[in-house]
């Protein structure tokens, strides 16, 4: 049983793979100055890259945890979670507001996806 790893570093891993299973690490934004649309466009091309790299897209994914610091960006994020999710393809979902590592960032997402 291989279990091959991306962008491994000293605390964490960006990206398991395993039986056909590809599992990121929560994603998020990098320019942290962003309002919650820009952020959750910048994740979520952040999740898109990893997919495509470790042999999966957003069609196959099996399931999403997405978290952000204040519930009153939660029609912000959606709104732009609603333009990026494939048609046809949503996958099972929780959204919940949580505290997170760098008060900064207003949201962070959790995948999990099937290899093509």
């Amino acid at each position: 049983m291989e279990i091959k790893r991306l962008y491994v570093g000293k605390r964490l891993s960006e990206v398991a793979i395993h039986n056909n299973t590809v599992y990121l690490a929560g994603q998020i934004a990098e320019d942290t100055t962003q309002d919650i649309a820009g952020q959750t466009r910048e994740v979520l091309g952040h999740v898109d890259r990893l997919l495509m790299e470790s042999g999966s897209d957003k069609t196959c994914i099996l399931s999403c945890q997405i978290y952000i610091a204040d519930m009153k960006d939660f029609d912000g994020m959606n709104e732009v979670w609603d333009d990026w999710v494939a048609s046809g393809h949503t996958p099972p979902r929780a959204t919940v507001e949580a505290k997170l590592a760098n008060p900064a960032c207003l949201v962070e997402i959790v995948v999990i996806a099937a290899e093509r």
